[in-house]
């Protein structure tokens, strides 16, 4: 059984994290515990190795930093040039084995040639992959090479791991430029057996290139604006020097501008710039030779709209500009847009299933949270659907409608003006292409009049006029209810600036519920430490009665079981069993029995406690013998008041992510979001969207 992969690559700066992420995102969605080793880092000094740090942190690997590497680069070649490789390789096995024992797959990273030596590195990754029996993911840069040149480098770069008898699962060639991408993958395939897999990735510039953030922390320099914007990436750079309207000729897309800290008139011009639909965008500028722009410069900059991180530094224009061009981009741990970005690449260009098929391992049947959400993905991709979302406006909504193309998740309408929505993407730096996303006006769509018919027609023995239904047709919740009841999307997704009420009522009007449902209710999806648990009402009905929860736990039981957890339904009260007598206790007693008469096949405990529900063992003291009781997947609340608390004191005290909340019922899906949403609600609420409105139950 594989329970290690070592990635080698044959030369700096190839992006071994992208494929190191990339595993790890993979394999945590088939394992619970996941481990990351680096046998040498390139210094024990501060600041840390990046990619261990990132990986750790970012996927929050439990184990600490000081067991995810042995040596430093100084050591090792020490030992080398002492001829103690014996010594070195036996104290790496041993470091690697203890990790390996709490885990049950470790990721291996090779060396990553800084300074001399590059070729004694060569050999220890091979050595290293060897004595610690790992298959092999071979990383090759396609940097500044032809296609002829990239091939030859990949066949010996594999032919050298073959000559040691070290089995390579995979050759991935990266930063490859995209016309050449599909001459090498054909090369590739074509030379090298079937039984490795082939992968290129062609070059991106948002992973590539440095963030302004990057070129500070070398530069050292005084932050004077813009510390939210330090993500911005930077693509090319240009010297300030000159005269404005020859600068302004040399503005490029994410230019990071250098100049003078007396050059008032190149700042404020950059800035004019960055806010100009006619010029592109710049990712930050930089003041050189220790000055900064004079009082009424500084207060005009503080007066306007800056959207430009505006560094200076004690250094001259030329050296500053020297130092520019040698910073090279890795993935650091707080730069979340990149990590994500890496790992959603990584899916896009490498054959997951097939690496999975290679790769056996202990398949435990517990479901973590990332698990869950890796299947999320997975299933939205089966089978593509339209979500329409009505707020596209929102800086979060137009951010996550950019994660979710990147992955090719979903197809997206967005609503509102398209100047607007196209002017906050170049603001907000967005690799949103707009030409991929239908973007609509309603009071300006072609099918407005036809849509105020509609609802005219189906409100009118409601005392709505074809007036009124013009006038509610203006509303994006109207209008995007409407593109999902006609049929032109398959579901919509809204809340971030409107309130429940205003989002879900269109869909109560015409959408309606579905057969043999009368209760529209919503579920979360609890992502906890070692499980996923779905929390049912804890959005929509205040005080249910027994005939509604009983409604919400059948819907709530259906919606678990086609997301993947088997449900285990336990309809909650502050008694458990028959010990307790009351009103509260006997409605959710009632709702129980109908539960069990409407569906058998539901395994269904109630009245029961919380603690009763989810502990062994005190679900086996207060109710012995029973199916659900310490093993409750599903969890029905009886009232909005305990539900809601409940599920927010979960999230808060453990750190949960609750995913939701899912309205369930209705005809066709729409989902509400909370007013004080993140991107990543958004995005996890579009995809579970996206999952209602698919044909057949994953």
């Amino acid at each position: 059984m594989t329970k290690s992969i070592f990635i080698a690559s044959a030369e700096p700066y190839s992006g071994k994290s992208i494929v190191a992420l990339g595993l790890v995102n993979m394999l945590l969605a088939r394992a619970q515990h996941i481990r990351y080793f680096k046998p040498v880092i390139t210094s024990a000094e501060a600041p840390a190795d990046s990619h261990i740090q990132a990986v750790l942190s970012h996927f929050q690997l439990p184990q600490d930093y000081q067991d995810a590497w042995a040596f430093t680069r100084q050591e090792a070649m020490h030992y080398i040039k002492e001829h103690r490789q014996g010594e070195l390789l036996d104290q790496l096995i041993s470091r690697f084995k203890a990790l390996e024992a709490t885990s049950d797959f470790t990721i291996v990273e090779g060396c990553d040639f800084t300074g001399s030596g590059t070729a004694v590195e060569f050999e220890l990754n091979r050595l290293i992959a060897r004595n610690l029996n790992a298959p092999v993911v071979l990383l090759v840069s396609g940097n500044n090479k032809t296609a002829m040149e990239t091939v030859q480098d990949a066949l010996n770069f594999w032919q050298a791991y073959q000559e040691q008898d070290i089995p390579v699962l995979a050759v991935v060639v990266n930063r490859l430029a995209p016309p050449h991408a599909d001459e090498v993958r054909e090369q590739l395939a074509a030379q090298i057996p079937a039984d490795v897999l082939t992968a290129v990735i062609p070059s991106d510039k948002l992973l590539e290139n440095p963030s302004v953030g990057e070129i500070f922390s070398r530069l050292r320099g005084r932050l004077l604006f813009g510390e939210t914007l330090l993500e911005n990436p930077v693509d090319n750079f240009v010297t300030g020097a000159m005269q404005v309207p020859n600068f302004l000729n040399y503005l490029k897309e994410n230019v990071l501008i250098v100049t003078p800290g007396d050059r008032g008139d190149i700042i404020i011009s950059s800035l004019q710039a960055n806010m100009s639909s006619s010029y592109p965008r710049v990712a930050g500028i930089v003041l050189t030779a220790g000055s900064v722009p004079e009082e009424p410069v500084m207060r005009l900059i503080e007066g306007l709209q800056v959207t430009v991180p505006i560094m200076a530094v004690t250094t001259g224009t030329f050296e500053t500009t020297n130092l520019v061009a040698g910073v090279h981009s890795r993935i650091r741990p707080d730069d979340t847009k990149k990590i994500r970005l890496a790992i959603e690449t990584f899916g896009r260009f490498v054959d997951q299933d097939a690496l999975n098929e290679k790769i056996v391992l202990h398949h435990s049947a517990a479901i973590t949270p990332h698990m869950f959400q890796y299947q999320l993905t997975q299933w939205a991709r089966r089978q593509k659907k339209t979500i329409v979302l009505p707020e596209g406006n929102d800086d979060r909504i137009l951010q996550a409608a950019a994660r979710l193309l990147t992955q090719d998740l979903v197809g997206l309408i967005l609503l509102g003006d398209p100047a607007e929505i196209a002017a906050s993407v170049k603001r907000l730096g967005l690799n949103l292409d707009l030409q991929k996303v239908s973007v609509i006006d309603p009071a300006q769509a072609p099918q407005f009049e036809d849509y105020v018919l509609t609802l005219y027609e189906l409100r009118k023995n409601k005392n709505v006029t074809l007036e009124m239904a013009r006038d509610l047709m203006t509303d994006v919740s109207y209008f995007g209810t409407m593109m999902v009841y006609k049929g032109e999307a398959d579901g919509m997704v809204s809340g971030a600036v409107h309130t429940t009420q205003h989002t879900i009522r269109p869909a109560l009007q015409f959408i309606k519920t579905k057969p043999g449902i009368s209760t529209v209710s919503s579920i979360f999806f609890m992502c906890l430490a070692d499980r996923v648990s779905v929390f049912g009402d804890c959005a929509v009905n205040p005080d249910p009665t027994s005939e509604e929860l009983a409604e919400i736990a059948i819907s709530s039981a259906d919606n678990s079981k086609r997301f993947g957890i088997e449900p285990r339904v336990a309809m909650l009260s502050y008694s458990s069993g028959t010990s307790g007598a009351g009103e509260d206790v006997d409605k959710v007693r009632r709702a129980t029995e109908q539960v069990r008469i409407r569906r058998p096949d539901i395994k269904v405990e109630g009245p029961i406690q919380y603690d009763a529900a989810v502990d062994p063992v005190v679900g086996r003291q207060k109710i012995p013998g029973s199916e659900v009781a310490g093993q409750a997947s599903v969890l029905i609340f009886p009232d909005l008041n305990t539900g809601n608390n409940t599920y927010k004191a979960v999230q808060r005290e453990t750190g949960a992510l609750a995913i939701g909340p899912m309205l369930q019922g209705l005809n066709k899906p729409v989902n509400d979001l909370s007013r004080g949403c993140t991107v990543d609600d958004i995005f996890n609420t579009v995809i579970i969207t996206a999952i209602q409105s698919q044909d057949e139950p994953t």
